[in-house]
């Protein structure tokens, strides 16, 4: 199986989603790998059948990667409430419907533990990153944070479901929080870090 990645190397970023490519590619930078989004490359967005976020990281990793023939990194991610059991989860950017309205979304998160009747704002976020080869092999990472959800939202940094999450130790929501900090604690940063100590280091 190939191992690791090089400095220089191009690596696709399977994801359609700004932000989260913006993230990633701030994250990449440091080891000097040559990143180009799955938009940039015009590549399809391939459906997310898996029923875990590992399976839908997978999914569109080997997606991008067989149609690029590189290297590439997707990222399955979405918010975990324990009121909700669970939800939205792997269902976080449907929640935001077909023009991914991140706003609706926290609308709808709020307005669902209402309907719950439960004090437990109690959430973490979920991040898979896999790492796939044109052959078809994969490697992924998984990372969390936990924190509690507020209402209203606050803040107009990051993306996402980031104004309402509060991250256990802050009193600020990821959408208020310095970027700078955000990237240094998040659920994806969590498995950034597993993911460079396998691709930069041990794989050396």
């Amino acid at each position: 199986m190939t191992c690791g990645l090089k400095a220089g190397e191009k690596l696709v970023i399977a994801s359609h989603n700004a932000g989260k490519v913006k993230e990633i590619s701030a994250l990449l930078a440091p080891y000097r790998v040559n990143c180009i989004s799955a938009g940039e490359l015009n590549l399809p967005e391939p459906e997310e059948t898996g029923a875990t976020f590992v399976a839908n990281a997978e999914l569109k990793a080997v997606a991008a990667a067989t149609a690029s023939g590189f290297p590439a990194l997707a990222d399955d991610s979405g918010l975990c409430v324990n009121g909700l059991g669970g939800d939205p989860g792997i269902y976080s950017a449907r929640w935001a419907g077909p023009e991914r309205d991140f706003g609706l979304a926290m609308e709808k998160v709020n307005r669902a533990l209402r309907n719950a009747r439960t004090d437990d704002r109690s959430a973490y976020f979920v991040c898979v990153l896999s790492l796939a080869w044109p052959d078809g092999n994969t490697m992924s990472f998984e990372g969390r944070i936990t924190g509690a959800l507020c209402w209203p939202p606050r803040g107009t940094k990051g993306f996402g479901y980031d104004p309402v999450f509060i991250p256990d130790g802050y009193d600020e929501t990821f959408g208020e929080m310095d970027q700078d900090e955000k990237h240094r604690i998040s659920h994806r940063a969590d498995a950034f870090e597993k993911f460079v100590s396998w691709a930069f280091e041990e794989a050396r």
